[in-house]
């Protein structure tokens, strides 16, 4: 569970694990943890605080609401294939919000060239999810195949795609040299 500010988790304080402050301190400092599972904390604490941690929660947030405008837009007699493109450029609207505002504010460039720049190519990795998601979709409804279940593996392959392209290009280190 992730705590906020403080070890607060809704009102709820969080006391931490016997040691884990200290190992916390170790790992920012450069340190090695010593002790048993050593590795296995470090590692650990690198996933959960790092890039792919946060990509991940930027996507669910931005999933959800794919998800729930694709499911809908289905409900109301909208064919497969363009409620699956209109869900997904939801998502994309709210990952790029999310992203930008709270996951990743500090990897967004400050000079408005570079930022439109950054922000050109976070679409262009969205064009080819969605490209992707209305083709795998469509595919599926075309051979009589569940849409739900064909959205669910056009999640897997977009995810794939679009967070390669947004670490490379977007967010990570060589989009920022």
């Amino acid at each position: 569970m992730a705590t906020g500010i403080n070890g607060v988790v809704a009102g709820v304080a969080v006391k931490p694990a016997p040691g884990a402050l200290r190992a916390k301190r170790e790992i920012r400092a450069g340190g090695r943890v010593g002790g048993h599972g050593a590795a296995l904390v470090r590692l650990g604490w690198q996933i959960a605080t790092g890039t792919l941690a946060r990509y991940v929660s930027s996507s669910a947030i931005a999933l959800c609401a794919d998800t729930a405008a694709f499911l809908g837009l289905m409900r109301a007699g909208v064919a497969p294939a363009p409620a699956a493109a209109l869900g997904f450029m939801l998502g994309v609207v709210v990952h790029w919000l999310v992203s930008s505002r709270v996951m990743f504010a500090s990897a967004i460039a400050t000079v408005r060239a570079e930022r439109r720049r950054q922000q050109a190519l976070f679409l262009a990795s969205a064009l080819l999810g969605l490209v992707l998601t209305t083709v795998i979709v469509a595919s599926a409804a075309a051979f009589g195949l569940d849409p739900r279940v064909a959205k669910l593996v056009a999640v897997a392959v977009s995810f794939t795609s679009t967070s390669a392209l947004r670490h490379m290009l977007v967010f990570g280190k060589s989009a920022r040299n």
